[in-house]
C-alpha cells in the first residue's frame, strides 16, 4: 500500500503534459517535506535516521486515531465544521509526534554522543522495527482511513485538472519552507546552524546543544509525521497502512540527490524525484515500460548524480587525509 501516482488526465500532448507536471510537483512536495525532516536531523545532530518512515506512518496513524475515533460532534470544539476539526486533528497528531520525537533523542539519541555513528545508525533502525510493530499492533494491520474531507474532489480549469489533495499538499509544503526559512534567522536557528557546522566550538560559543538536539528531532518528526500524513490522503492513496513506512524509502533519493546536509537541496531534490516518477509513469511506463518502473525512475536519478556528484547537487564535500 502507499502512494499510486496519480496519472495526468487529459487527451494528450500539451494537456497531459501539464497535468503529470502538477501531479509530479504535488507528489514531489510530499517528498520535499520528508526529506526536509531527514536532512534536519541528520544536519544537526550527524544521524542517520532510519526510523523517519515509522514516524511519517505514526503520525498518520494519529490522525486517523484523532479524525475518527475521537471526532464526535463538540469532542473537540463545540461547533467547529467538519474540515476544521480534520485539520485540528492533524495540528494535534503533528505535535504528538514531535514530543516523540524529542522523547526519542532524550532517551536513545542523546546517551549515544560521542559513539560511532553506525552504532547510533544502528538504534534508529532498531526504533524503527519498534514504532512500526506498535503502530500496527494499533491499527490491527489493517489499513485505516484518515477521515479526511477531500476525498475525490478534483478543481477544473480548462484542460487543466487537480485534485484538491495535491493543491493543498503544495500550500502546506510551500508554508513549511517558509517557515524553515525563517526559523533559521531565529536565534534557535542560528544556534541550529552553529551546531551542524561544528558542535564542539558550539558548546564553547554557549549553545545548548542538547537543546538543539532535541528542537531538530521535534522538527524532523513533525515533517515526517505530515508528509506521512499527505501521501495517505494523496490522490489514490489508501490511507494508513502497515506500509506507510516505505514513503521515507521513496524519498530517500531526493534526500541523496539534493545533499545529505542541504536544506534548498531537500527541497529541490524532492521536486525532482516527485516530477520524475510521475514523468516516468506517464509516458514510459504506460507505452514502452512495464508497470512499475516509476518507482525505480528515483533511484537511478539518485545513481546517475552520485556519478557526478558524489555529494549531491547541495551537499558539503569533506576534504579527508588518507
Amino acid at each position: 500500500m502507499g502512494i499510486v501516482v496519480a496519472q495526468a488526465a487529459g487527451p494528450g500532448g500539451f494537456p497531459e503534459f501539464v497535468n503529470a507536471l502538477a501531479s509530479g510537483i504535488a507528489l514531489g512536495a510530499i517528498y520535499a517535506t520528508l526529506a526536509l525532516g531527514f536532512v534536519l536531523i541528520f544536519k544537526a545532530t550527524q544521524v542517520v535516521n532510519f526510523a523517519h518512515g515509522a514516524i511519517a506512518a505514526l503520525g498518520a496513524y494519529l490522525v486517523s486515531y484523532f479524525a475518527t475515533a475521537l471526532n464526535v460532534p463538540g469532542r473537540w470544539v463545540p461547533g467547529l465544521p467538519p474540515t476544521a476539526q480534520w485539520f485540528l486533528s492533524v495540528v494535534v497528531a503533528v505535535a504528538v509526534t514531535a514530543l516523540i520525537g524529542i522523547a526519542i533523542e532524550r532517551v536513545t539519541i542523546r546517551p549515544m554522543i560521542g559513539e560511532p555513528l553506525f552504532s547510533v545508525a544502528m538504534i534508529t533502525l532498531g526504533l524503527d522495527l519498534v514504532i512500526r510493530t506498535v503502530t500496527n499492533d494499533f491499527m490491527n494491520n489493517q489499513v485505516r482511513g484518515l477521515g479526511d474531507p477531500f476525498g475525490s474532489q478534483v478543481i477544473e480549469i480548462g484542460f487543466f485538472r487537480i485534485a484538491q489533495t495535491q493543491v493543498v499538499t503544495i500550500v502546506v509544503a510551500l508554508l513549511l519552507m517558509v517557515y524553515l526559512a525563517w526559523f533559521f534567522r531565529t536565534r534557535m536557528g542560528v544556534a541550529m546552524r552553529a551546531t551542524a557546522f561544528d558542535q564542539e566550538a558550539a558548546m564553547a560559543q554557549g549553545i545548548d546543544v542538547g537543546k538543539v538536539f532535541a528542537v531538530a528531532w521535534a522538527i524532523g518528526a513533525g515533517l515526517a509525521a505530515i508528509g506521512g500524513i499527505f501521501s495517505s490522503v494523496f490522490p489514490r492513496g489508501a490511507g494508513v497502512s502497515p506500509f506507510t513506512f516505505a514513503i521515507a524509502f521513496r524519498a530517500f533519493p531526493a534526500v541523496v540527490i539534493g545533499g545529505l546536509d542541504s536544506i534548498v537541496g531537500a527541497i529541490v531534490g524532492g521536486m525532482l524525484v516527485g516530477v520524475a516518477e510521475v514523468l516516468a509513469g506517464t509516458y514510459l511506463t504506460q507505452k514502452f515500460l512495464g508497470q512499475g518502473f516509476a518507482g525505480i525512475v528515483p533511484w537511478l536519478f539518485m545513481m546517475l548524480v552520485l556519478l557526478i556528484k558524489p555529494y549531491g547537487l547541495f551537499g558539503t564535500e569533506e576534504v579527508r587525509r588518507v
